[in-house]
């Protein structure tokens, strides 16, 4: 309908992926009437075109001829037979059984339905199967009757096409024709269309988060994926989620026939562990359920998850064998990957909490507390790390700056004696004009000389309110924090210093915090 849309491919996706993303941090998740609407009228307009254009075709006798009938498709091999004629078939079958998944939604969804539960989901599963089979047999009747062509490389396997033809998805040959003598009814079925495509990535959206928070939560993944957001969505998981996403659509250049052997390989790897897993939990309750009925319910539940398990494997094994090549191999090495990962995070965990708990703390306090205020300047922030580290009562109090310019230091020197300041002040001398490496070794020096004591370093900051202006200070600090955080014996702190820049954006989050205006924080930050 809109040429421009597949020839920037890419870009409409991950701008429908941006979109999703969005929806779901703001807490929308499975609202029924945003979701409802597109996929009805999907479903309507389908079943309205496909008993149009039969009722053209078989009741009014209307001659129609798709745009691509006139083409002739050109086989990559005419002669195919025996084992290779086989092997096109269970091609063919794999990739046709991609058009089955979905259906695990209604059993993934079962603790949503309403009660009796598994008898609404059961029903709603017909419902699905029936409309599915009966829009899918529809379309390909009618596409076997109007002459659709659809080739995966049009450019080298069809004959007969114009230069520079630009092929048409089948439900947009199937509207156009059908819809010839009314252009809005085609448009009408390519938005829906586009719609329950971009709907249908929600899907990932409400499961994956779900899924990594219970994995967190078992230690299997980064604790951040276990937290909820302020609206109460797993924001971590929608964010990590989307941000996968749109690697993969970029690097595949958002082509189906590509991506889809990624997601066809995962969707029949948990198709059979799922039929393994009912099957051992049958087989549990089996060997201590003694009443009857209750035995022959569950072996009658264990068959049909036999017979889930046998198809879904074969699918499985013919779909690892024909499309191992054309990408399969991909998912089969993330899925170990991913599974190594996840039991390297979980002894991660485990090591931590044993080093945490497994050992008794002695219970020794320090004998004395050494205290260091880094200088650089005689200005208010270090003023105000002065005061602060008076406050604490160290035991010894003394400032230190790194002489990285002689004429700095020694006017900073002159400032210092001639004001009231009583702490004294040490120059540590920088050869290279560094400042990271003769804290740390000034530090070390005091642990040397009293190991016994704690050794706190006082860092002045500034608070910056732009991330330009952060990028413009505290680098030392920074720098120095993470090099000061290694060693044994030593307690960092911050004295931060907020500059005007931050006061502003303090003031916006305050006022944007979830239920501000409700508590009222706006208005008491305007009387302040």
């Amino acid at each position: 309908a809109v040429p421009f849309v597949a020839q920037h491919k890419v870009l409409f996706a991950i701008i429908a992926i941006a979109i999703l993303t969005a929806v779901n941090l703001r807490g929308l998740r499975e609202a029924g009437t945003a979701f409802a609407i597109p996929t009805y009228a999907f479903m309507f307009g389908v079943l309205v075109m496909l008993v149009w254009g039969l009722t053209r075709i078989f009741v009014l006798g209307d001659d129609l001829q798709a745009e691509s009938a006139g083409f002739e498709l050109t086989a990559e091999q005419s002669n195919l037979t025996a084992i290779a004629f086989a092997f096109l078939l269970a091609r063919a079958f794999s990739s046709g059984c991609a058009a089955l998944t979905g259906v695990e939604a209604i059993s993934n969804g079962v603790p949503a339905f309403r009660k009796p539960k598994s008898r609404n989901a059961a029903t709603t599963l017909l419902m699905l199967g029936g409309i599915a089979i009966t829009l899918l047999l529809g379309i390909i009747v009618l596409a076997e009757k109007i002459g659709v062509v659809i080739a995966e490389d049009p450019a080298t396997q069809l004959q007969g096409a114009p230069e520079g033809y630009h092929q048409k998805t089948l439900i947009a040959q199937l509207a156009e024709t059908v819809f010839d003598d009314f252009p809005l009814g085609f448009y009408l079925i390519t938005i829906v269309t586009a719609l329950i495509l971009v709907l249908a990535a929600n899907t990932a959206f409400n499961g994956f988060p779900v899924l990594a928070s219970v994995l967190a939560q078992d230690r299997y993944l980064p604790r951040q994926l276990h937290t909820r957001g302020d609206r109460l969505a797993f924001s971590n998981g929608i964010l990590f989620l989307s941000g996968v996403a749109i690697v993969f659509v970029w690097v595949f250049g958002a082509e189906v026939t590509h991506l889809i052997q990624l997601y066809i390989v995962g969707v029949f790897v948990s198709f059979t562990l799922s039929q393994t897993g009912m099957i051992r939990h049958w087989t549990r309750h089996l060997a201590t359920e003694t009443d009857p009925n209750q035995r022959r319910r569950m072996v009658r539940s264990r068959v049909v998850n036999t017979i889930g398990l046998v198809m879904t494997a074969t699918v499985l094994v013919i779909v690892l064998i024909t499309k191992f090549v054309a990408g399969a191999w991909i998912a089969i090495v993330t899925m170990i990957a991913i599974f190594g990962l996840m039991k390297a995070i979980r002894r991660h965990y485990d090591s931590v909490a044993a080093e945490l708990e497994g050992t008794e703390w002695d219970g020794v306090l320090p004998s004395r507390t050494h205290s260091i205020v880094l200088v650089s300047k005689m200005h208010h922030p270090t003023m105000r790390a002065l005061a602060y580290a008076r406050a604490t009562r160290p035991d010894t109090l003394e400032a230190v700056t790194v002489n990285v310019d002689d004429a700095d230091t020694r006017q900073l020197v002159r400032q210092w004696e001639s004001s009231d300041i009583t702490v004294p002040l040490k120059v540590v001398e920088s050869p290279y004009r560094e400042i990271t490496r003769p804290v740390l070794e000034y530090v070390k020096r005091v642990r040397r000389d009293s190991p016994r004591d704690v050794v706190t370093v006082f860092i002045p900051e500034y608070v910056v309110g732009h991330w330009w202006e952060q990028v413009l200070h505290n680098q030392s600090a920074l720098r120095l924090k993470s090099r000061l955080l290694f060693q044994p014996g030593v307690m960092v702190t911050s004295v931060p210093w907020q500059l005007h820049s931050s006061a502003d954006v303090r003031k916006e989050r305050i006022d944007a915090a979830p239920g501000a205006v409700r508590r009222g924080l706006d208005d008491q930050e305007e009387q302040r």
